[in-house]
Order: structure tokens, then sequence, then C-alpha cells
């Protein structure tokens, strides 16, 4: 099964708002990580500002439905209100992540090719030829539950 949900970004408040998102839909979060969770990596130093900053965030709305989100942590560029948010797509194989990956890139930008992840996924992102941001997943332990 194949889904796609909303990634929401933020610039320093995240935590804040997903706060307020869980008094609206209820629940609790699934996953809660910060920058400072991160393995250090000399490319992309992480400033003692964000480290307490929420590199990922999530929040089941439903059986079908999360609610994910993160700060830029200051990478990726200025953060632009109305460009602000992502369609995470979640597959169930490997294959079928790289393919959205390769269609959905045609004529546009990648901005993280699809590899294996420390934190467990196979995953890329990309902007598609129309502006629109896509994160694509999959994890193989997911699968074997």
């Amino acid at each position: 099964m194949t889904t796609i949900n909303t990634y929401l970004t933020f610039e320093g408040n995240c935590e804040n708002a997903f706060n307020f998102y869980r008094t609206v839909f209820g629940g609790e979060f699934a996953h809660v990580g910060r920058f400072s969770d991160m393995p250090a990596d000399p490319n992309y130093p992480i400033s003692d500002e964000a480290r307490n900053q929420i590199m990922h965030i999530s929040l089941p709305i439903s059986k079908e439905c999360v609610l994910m989100g993160s700060d830029t942590g200051g990478h990726g560029g200025p953060l632009t209100v109305g460009n602000n948010f992502s369609l995470s797509i979640t597959t169930d194989s490997k294959e079928k992540a790289d393919t959205f990956f390769t269609q959905l890139s045609a004529e546009g930008k990648v901005t993280m090719p699809m590899d294996n992840t420390f934190w467990g996924d196979y995953f890329g992102m990309l902007t598609d030829k129309f502006g629109i941001n896509w994160m694509i997943s999959f994890n193989e332990a997911s699968q074997q539950g």
C-alpha cells in the first residue's frame, strides 16, 4: 500500500506548532527526533541553536493519515511561507520508491537522491517540474511486521 501525507517545514517553531496540532487532532506523537540525534557530519554542521529543534516529528491523525514536520535547522535556504510543505510518499517496495522518484523528478530538481538513511528508511527528496516538493520513502522493517 502506498500512502501520501503532508510534511510541514518550520523555522524553529515546529514543536510549538505540533503541540498545537495535537490539541486539535488528539493522539500522541509517533516520533520526535531532534537535530542533536543526527550523526555528526562536517558537511552539515548543526549550530547550537538548531540542536534542540525538530528534525522529524509525526502525529498520526487516522490509520491512513499522518501529519509530519520539521524545522529547517538552518539547511535548505530560507523558508518561504506558502511553499513550506512537501508531499510525503511512503511505498511498500524499494522498486516503487525508485519509480516514483524517477518519474516525479523528470525535468525537476533532485534535492536528496534516493539512498539508505541513518534512521532506516530508503529515502529521497525532489522538487518536480511544477515546483511541488516531494519526499519518498520505503522502510523495509515496516514491511516485515
